[in-house]
């Protein structure tokens, strides 16, 4: 065979080999794809069958879950049914009981009707009964019971007179015994000696040669003395002294001390005499402003204008009755703390006012007006809470009393000033005093005599048994205490005793 015959029996042979390869492939791809779908029909009757199952338990499940909700609803309606009863029942028993109050009120309305025309009858036959008695007594209701009113008054007035000296005196024994268990505890708690002080105003010199050198060539060191402080030196013929008058007490103080320094260096001319004026001037104000600190520190007093504690620092040049200002604060403030603490009331605020309740005599020689006024202003001017100056500014009666505090600080300022050697007076102060108290006493009517007594502390005034009555005592009294204190001026407090005797003489024959 040629080699073209070769060729095309190959070429014969391997199109027949790939036509019986694509068909082999065919049957085993046929073969394969009917294993496949038996497969998935195989999985497909399974899922059905697991799908079936879940349903079936789904709807188990749903029937137990509308089951039990059926019986919850079941319960909750039977519930709401027999609330819903309940609330009928009461519903019908709210009537009923309205019906029977509607009734009742209709019934108290009658009967207020009947009353109200019972009380109008009864006014009525009163008026026409007062009318016919009247008329029989001839005299009016009103005068019918001036004059019972006034035979009772005058059956039973010493009876009351008596039930009013007994009640009266009950009660001032009680008060006094609870007063004086209060005070005693707050002196015996503060326990403090005070000596008196005196800003003194005299000079005492080594000798009576130095007067001259004060004085000074044609009176130049003395004249630059005073011109510098504003006070007046006086050099007499009293022998080694010399006598410092100014209105101002710091400037006579300054006065003195740049004196006695001067006299200490012995080089006294005008010169020098500014050095010392100046020296004692920052001195004096250094003084005053530890005296303000300290006043505040002892009393426990903080947070205060530094302003404030100068002024009140004043005080310790000023003298009342011969009593040191700021000393007497200072006492008064810690007897007010006390007895506030001993009846609950405020501690602070008492202490306080009776810290400040004489700072207005710091200025009272610079600004116009009493000292408590003085005082309530520059409590005000330093923001001090209104408590405090409420409680100061009563202490000598110029304004009412308007709390506890008030009354607390009254009193600690009477014990400060009233306690032996606190205060004092020159004798023609003294008899000036008792004269003037006596003379108040004897001008009201019916008062026979009267006598000062315990140093003027006491005035016993002796009445007109016929003139003037056992209550008419009392009141005159009140008034005799009242003048007193208007027109007097005196250190501590006055008692006043009225006497009413009445003697009556019988002879047996």
């Amino acid at each position: 065979m040629t080699q073209i015959q070769l060729l095309i029996l190959g070429i014969f042979l391997l199109s027949l080999g790939a036509i019986l390869g694509y068909f082999a492939r065919q049957s085993i791809a046929k073969r394969k794809i009917g294993s496949l779908e038996e497969i998935i029909h195989q999985k497909l009757a399974k899922a059905q069958q697991e799908a079936e199952g879940i349903l079936k338990e789904a709807k188990t499940k749903a029937e137990k879950i509308l089951q039990t909700a059926q019986k919850e609803e079941e319960i909750k309606r039977k519930e709401l049914l027999k609330a819903e009863k309940l609330l009928l029942e009461r519903g019908i028993k709210l009537d009923r009981k309205e019906e029977l109050i509607e009734r009742k009120r209709e019934e108290i309305l009658k009967k207020a009707n009947l009353l109200e025309r019972k009380d109008q009858e009864l006014q009525q036959a009163l008026k026409e009964t007062q009318q016919k008695l009247e008329k029989i007594a001839g005299l009016s209701k009103e005068q019918a019971f001036e004059i019972l009113l006034k035979k009772i008054e005058q059956e039973h007035e010493q009876e009351i007179a008596h039930k009013l000296r007994q009640l009266e005196n009950e009660g001032i024994e009680r008060f006094e015994k609870k007063a004086k268990e209060i005070l005693a505890t707050a002196i015996q708690k503060l326990a403090v000696s005070q000596a008196q002080e005196l800003t003194t105003t005299t000079v005492t010199l080594p000798d009576d040669e130095i007067k001259g050198r004060i004085i000074g060539k044609e009176g130049r060191n003395i004249k630059t003395l005073e011109r510098l402080t504003g006070v007046e030196i006086l050099v007499d013929d009293t022998p080694e002294v010399v006598v410092i008058s100014g209105f101002d007490p710091i400037r006579r103080q300054i006065a003195k001390i740049a004196l006695q320094k001067l006299i200490i260096d012995g080089r006294i001319q005008p010169a020098r005499i500014e050095e010392e004026v100046a020296k004692a001037e920052k001195e004096i104000e250094n003084q005053i402003k530890e005296a303000g600190e300290a006043a505040a520190f002892e009393t426990g007093i903080v947070g205060l204008d530094p302003r404030l504690l100068k002024i009140l620092g004043r005080l310790r040049f000023r003298t009342s009755y011969g009593q040191n200002v700021l000393l007497h604060s200072i006492e008064v403030a810690h007897l007010a703390g006390t007895i506030a603490a001993e009846l609950g009331a405020n501690v602070k605020v008492a202490k306080m006012a009776g810290l400040f309740h004489d700072i207005g005599k710091a200025l009272d020689h610079q600004i116009e007006g009493s000292h408590v006024v003085i005082g309530m202003k520059i409590l005000e001017k330093f923001g001090i809470q209104k408590e405090v100056i409420d409680a100061m500014k009563s202490h000598h009666g110029e304004f009412p009393v308007e709390n506890l505090e008030a009354i607390i600080v009254q009193t600690a300022d009477a014990i400060s000033g009233s306690r032996p050697g606190a205060r004092k007076e020159t004798l023609e102060q003294y008899l000036k005093r008792i004269e003037e108290l006596e003379k108040i006493a004897l001008s009201f009517s019916g008062v026979e005599k009267a006598w000062a007594l315990q140093a003027g502390r006491e005035i016993r005034v002796f009445v007109k048994a016929n003139e003037i009555d056992d209550l008419g005592t009392y009141k005159l009294a009140k008034e005799i205490a009242q003048q007193i204190e208007q027109e007097l001026k005196y250190p501590g407090e006055i008692k006043v005793t009225v006497i009413r005797e009445k003697r009556v003489v019988e002879f047996a024959r």
